[in-house]
């Protein structure tokens, strides 16, 4: 079986809807896929559909945005948690609402330096998407600024930049006791992925297993050899599971459906702890 457990569509910052994002996994040779939108399940039901069409199962999922108390952005994939849980609803709509209001702020930033608007943003997210920092690079490519998302990312909006606005987002540790109060099961996204930005110390992880937290996502084209092999070893010491999936966006990164696969016993475990919602097959 070829598994892959992150993906994103133009619900959150993919250049490609839910269904086409299905279409895409099956035509990559995967069995198994996840959709795993920023702060948002609103693509859960047309990728279910269409997974079916397709043949392939849909793993519904989220990728939750969370900050440590030291600023550091840490990624949570959630699978197969309830979408109606209070608690968790309660911090992902407040995340979403914030993210919109930083990223207004940014964009009055930007437009003292470059030919950019609210409207040339707006004009990038897909109805009802969580808007981000990578629909503000896809203004700026449009603009002729930058060349691509990865040109703005590593420049303009670097958080290092002057046009960065810090945004609301749930400590990692609350996170992981959401996930697992919605039946949810959390896994750290990319976390030595030290090319974004800071990353996180040992306490951040003990704070998570402590909470809860069932995997870390080991193979993903931005962690590092030698920070994999921390990974593996952190997982063989409490007992978590290892993850590897692609991180798809369509054409808004370079990375490409299956380029890192999850073990079959691996989804076994997953589906097996999953008690808010169902693969759908």
């Amino acid at each position: 079986m070829r598994i892959d457990l992150h993906a994103h569509s133009n619900v959150s910052d993919g250049t490609e809807t839910p269904a086409e994002v299905m279409a895409a996994a099956a035509a990559a040779g995967l069995n198994v896929i996840a959709l795993t939108d920023h702060d948002s399940t609103d693509g859960w039901e047309e990728a279910s559909r269409a997974a079916a069409d397709n043949g392939v199962a849909l793993v519904p999922g989220m990728e939750i945005s969370c900050r440590t108390e030291h600023g550091i952005s840490v990624h949570l994939l959630s699978y197969l948690h309830d979408p109606t849980h209070p608690g968790l609803l309660e911090e992902i709509t407040k995340a979403r609402e914030a993210r919109l209001t930083r990223a207004e702020r940014m964009v009055t930033l930007l437009a003292e330096d470059y030919p950019l608007s609210w409207d040339d943003v707006i004009h990038h997210v897909a109805p009802g998407a969580t808007l981000g920092r990578p629909h503000i690079a896809d203004a700026l490519v449009a603009a002729g600024v930058v060349a691509d998302r990865s040109e703005a990312f590593t420049s303009i909006l670097t958080s290092h930049s002057r046009y960065f606005v810090q945004h609301y987002a749930p400590e990692p540790a609350l996170a992981v006791e959401l996930v697992r109060a919605a039946g949810g099961v959390p896994v750290f996204a990319h976390p030595v992925a030290s090319a974004r930005g800071r990353i996180v110390g040992e306490s951040t992880y003990h704070s998570m297993i402590d909470a809860g937290l069932a995997g870390l996502e080991v193979n993903h084209r931005d962690n590092p050899e030698e920070g994999r092999e921390f990974l593996r070893k952190l997982a063989a010491q409490h007992g978590l599971l290892v993850t590897g999936s692609s991180d798809y966006h369509g054409l808004g990164k370079p990375n490409r459906l299956g380029e890192n696969l999850t073990a079959p016993d691996v989804f076994e475990r997953i589906e097996e702890l999953g008690t808010g919602t169902a693969v759908v097959r």
